[in-house]
């Protein structure tokens, strides 16, 4: 079981830096020729993400919640709108195309290409960003940003690094984007969780040895996306986004050559 404590690594290495966690993952498990992680897995090392990601922006979930109750905080609640808006589009797409994507899983070209998208739009981003400097998000900056998220469903498409573009390149700071694309995190982790845990229970038999190792990747997990999320937003205020793009290139080039002639 010293691979979950590895997809547990990889997991938190790449959920939150923008360079796609499912794609890494998907190359990860063809590499070392391994099934698989399996969805039970799965399901726990993105909850671990999520326990990490609330436990950093704690006060910004306890302000956007009273907003909701004082009258005079608009802003707050204008906020917690956006997320909700910039959370139906990943609500949509993944309760009704969740066996497409799923299938997507299974093309380590498509992999490959969507990491090469990842890359484009993270380098597009990187030439923006000085012009980006808008503090405040537009209800049509989160419709925007909740469609990138959507289409990071499939492997190779990063969550953060698409959010993080389409607020960029929307004219978004780019902390101040990389700030709601964490918050947004949190509704689509755990409405993933929510849906697919009971099922993932049901169908995987576990031993109490492999609930240790299984917890103890959720561990891993959860620390390193802990340090992965405060080193990106060092990144961003030092204007380092084009080497994750470069980055995204050169895997994609790579998961592309090793699927044809592997």
């Amino acid at each position: 079981m010293i691979r979950a404590l590895v997809l547990g690594l990889i997991q938190g290495l790449t959920e939150f830096l923008p360079v796609s966690s499912s794609g890494h993952l998907v190359l990860a498990e063809r590499i070392l020729r391994v099934p698989s992680s399996g969805i039970l897995l799965e399901v726990l090392l993105h909850l671990a993400t999520l326990v990490a990601v609330v436990a950093l922006f704690w006060r910004d979930l306890v302000r956007l919640v009273r907003s909701l109750f004082t009258r005079n905080d608009k802003e707050g609640r204008r906020e917690v709108l956006s997320l909700v808006v910039g959370t139906l589009p990943i609500a949509f797409l993944g309760f009704f195309f969740q066996r497409t994507v799923t299938a997507a899983f299974t093309s380590l070209p498509l992999v490959g290409i969507c990491l090469l998208v990842t890359g484009a739009a993270l380098l597009a981003a990187s030439h923006a960003t000085p012009n980006a400097q808008r503090s405040h998000l537009r209800l049509v900056d989160a419709v925007t940003i909740g469609l990138a998220q959507a289409v990071a469903l499939l492997p190779g498409i990063s969550r953060s690094g698409s959010t993080l573009s389409a607020g960029v390149l929307s004219g978004v700071e780019a902390r101040q984007a990389a700030r709601f694309s964490f918050l947004l995190s949190i509704p689509a982790i755990l409405g993933a969780g929510i849906l697919k845990l009971p099922e993932a229970l049901r169908s995987t038999a576990v031993s109490r040895n492999e609930w240790l190792w299984y917890f103890a990747a959720m561990l891993v997990a959860g620390l390193v996306v802990a340090l992965t999320i405060r080193g990106l937003l060092a990144a961003l205020a030092r204007g380092k986004l084009k080497w994750f793009g470069v980055y995204c290139l050169a895997v994609g080039l790579f998961t592309i050559g090793f699927a044809l002639f592997s």
